[in-house]
């Protein structure tokens, strides 16, 4: 075999085998003495995408005012890709990361980890959840059919129907309520409606609008995302 061509595939596999450094550490300028979640937790998405929105966690000192240059650095399970993975924090106290789930499905546990003037570490813990295929295709279904009237919030693609109903649906995260339901019974409320279990007649029928494996990417997506999770133990969380 050629010696250059030898030459050329060892130098291609040496660089395909080349782990891109790690960032490095920011540099605290001031510490705080707690670190708070500003947004961006218990957030849901596709395994192995971005999330919707930012994470970002704000320091603060012994009487609740913003820490500005004080060093954060954000940790996760295997997978998971933050952009930036550390940095200091803005005049307002707050640093901000874009989070990258990773391919597993699961809960997954990230860590934003500062420290205080004597060094002691302090962490602060926030949730996300990762979906695999079947439970990312009933968060579409939600999207399209339910959070209408199951989700409060108003949004600019979506007003809220909530306030409208004589009787509140129950949020798809209301775990407390709805992991007391069998998936039989789940079934035959989104198949039949409300009344098909002594409901409210204003939840309607979707069982001539949804095929039976939609009705089960749908009920596979409100036991990934019960909050506690409950029924069949919800997803497990990620390994780091």
């Amino acid at each position: 075999m050629n010696r250059a061509f030898i030459l050329i595939a060892l130098i291609t596999l040496a660089g395909c085998s080349h782990k891109q450094p790690a960032a490095a550490p920011a540099k605290a300028i001031a510490f705080g003495s707690a670190m708070v979640e500003s947004s961006g937790g218990k957030q849901i998405a596709p395994a192995g995408t971005l999330l919707p929105q930012p994470v970002v966690v704000q320091v603060n000192d012994e009487q609740g005012n913003p820490v500005t240059g004080s060093a954060v650095e954000f940790s996760g399970p295997h997978g998971v890709v933050f952009d930036p993975a550390n940095g200091t924090t803005d005049s307002s106290g707050q640093l901000t990361t874009n989070v990258t789930l990773g391919n597993g499905a699961g809960r997954y546990e990230l860590v934003a980890t500062t420290y205080d003037k004597s060094h002691k570490r302090i962490d602060l813990k926030l949730q996300e959840i990762a979906l695999d295929y079947q439970q990312g295709l009933g968060l579409k279904l939600n999207q399209h059919y339910c959070e209408r009237c199951h989700n409060s919030e108003s949004t600019p693609e979506r007003v809220s129907n909530l306030d409208n109903l004589d009787v509140k649906p129950h949020a798809f995260t209301d775990g407390d309520y709805l992991n007391k339901m069998t998936n039989d019974d789940l079934t035959s409320i989104i198949s039949h409606g409300g009344p098909a279990l002594n409901q409210s007649p204003q939840m309607p029928p979707y069982g001539y609008t949804l095929s039976k494996s939609e009705i089960q990417a749908l009920l596979a997506y409100i036991r990934a995302i019960a909050d506690p999770p409950g029924f069949g133990g919800g997803l497990t969380y990620v390994q780091r």
